[in-house]
């Protein structure tokens, strides 16, 4: 008989995120998953046991992690994406290092995060796997860096765009995203949670607001730009009830396990900007109405997760098309998990788990560690 993982869980031991998991770890049964702060760890003083099978979670939401990873003084600061990126992808790499000579085994490769936490990356890599994704003239190894505004309008111009999304190459939760519309006049418009202070810095904002010259858009990309920028093509999304449209869903393990819909009045859908949870529903009889399948949206999902073989969950999120016909992947969340209260679709195999214990669940089912001090294959 295969015995139970011993789970480490690496995260921030006061969040919700780190108690989700380990109630789901107590609900099946196995013994109380550890707690391994992120501060521990980007301090280099984490510790690990041989045998153990070390989950990472999100090191976002501390503002003294986010401190020493990002090099900013105020959590709501959105520069220094450039320095938390090159910080965490060195800090888990150190991670790796020392769980692998404790004999402990990661549950996920640090090679895949470090894809799924640059946009470009991410977006060239879908490609290649011929994942439908928004048209982009920066994505890929080798792409040239985006160095400001005149660059973005000079992209935007070759490639024949006038609605792109501008994101920081290594942001999350839309910090720094904008939403830009250009017109033959030479109006220019940007919809984004980024507020500027009269000195220039800038913060995020719980406020969806809109930058409506041209200067207040450049001063906006300017600042951003050294942390690495990110040029998509905006397509337009299908709506549910008079709002953008657009779906979240988790693959665990190679399968589509939970889909959430999200609906917003502005470009961005993300729920802590005013976004809302939608009709799942109503979104697949959309799809089938539109000769559409439902199975296949969920499969372009399944395929971008696939594309990082070595990451066990990821959050995907699915782009539907005006009409529900076509869907493109815009992103894939590398911690895309936290969606309180919600459980598995039909047939997933996870029907009344949510999705921590569905990851648990598959854990158990599959029990795949691998030669400890390795990630799994």
């Amino acid at each position: 008989m295969t015995a139970a993982p011993r789970l480490v869980v690496v995260g921030h031991p006061e969040n919700r995120r780190v108690a989700y998991f380990r109630a789901a770890v107590r609900a099946a049964g196995l013994p109380e998953a550890r707690v391994m702060p992120w501060l521990d760890v980007v301090r280099g003083t984490a510790r690990f046991a041989a045998g153990e099978s070390v989950r990472l979670d999100s090191p976002g939401e501390h503002p003294e992690v986010d401190r020493l990873l990002r090099g900013v003084d105020d959590p709501t600061r959105v520069e220094g994406s450039g320095r938390w990126y090159a910080r965490f992808t060195e800090v888990v790499a150190e991670l790796a290092a020392s769980a692998g000579a404790a004999g402990a085994a990661l549950l996920d490769d640090p090679a895949d995060l470090a894809v799924l936490f640059d946009k470009r990356l991410t977006h060239g890599r879908l490609r290649e796997a011929g994942v439908p994704v928004p048209e982009s003239p920066t994505s890929g190894p080798g792409a040239p860096a985006v160095t400001g505004w005149a660059d973005v309008r000079a992209r935007m111009a070759e490639a024949g765009l006038r609605r792109v999304f501008v994101k920081l190459a290594h942001g999350s939760s839309a910090s720094g995203v904008l939403a830009v519309e250009t017109a033959g006049s030479g109006r220019v418009q940007a919809t984004t949670s980024v507020e500027r202070a009269p000195d220039g810095r800038l913060f995020n904002s719980l406020r969806v607001r809109r930058y409506t010259t041209e200067s207040e858009v450049a001063a906006i990309v300017d600042v951003l730009a050294p942390d690495g920028l990110h040029l998509e093509r905006w397509l337009p999304k299908a709506t549910q009830g008079g709002r953008s449209a657009d779906l979240r869903v988790v693959v665990i393990d190679g399968r589509a396990t939970h889909a959430l819909v999200r609906t917003s009045r502005s470009p961005l859908t993300n729920l802590h900007l005013g976004g809302a949870r939608g009709d799942l529903d109503a979104a697949r009889t959309a799809v089938a109405a539109a000769g559409a399948g439902w199975p296949d949206a969920l499969g372009v999902c399944e395929r971008a997760a696939a594309a990082f073989p070595g990451t066990r969950c990821v959050g995907v999120d699915l782009l539907p098309a005006t009409g529900w016909r076509r869907f493109a992947v815009g992103e894939v969340n590398a911690f895309g998990d936290l969606l309180p209260g919600l459980t598995g679709l039909p047939g997933s195999g996870a029907e009344g788990l949510d999705t921590y214990a569905a990851q648990v669940a598959a854990l158990l089912h599959t029990n795949r560690t691998t030669t400890p001090g390795t990630t799994r294959p």
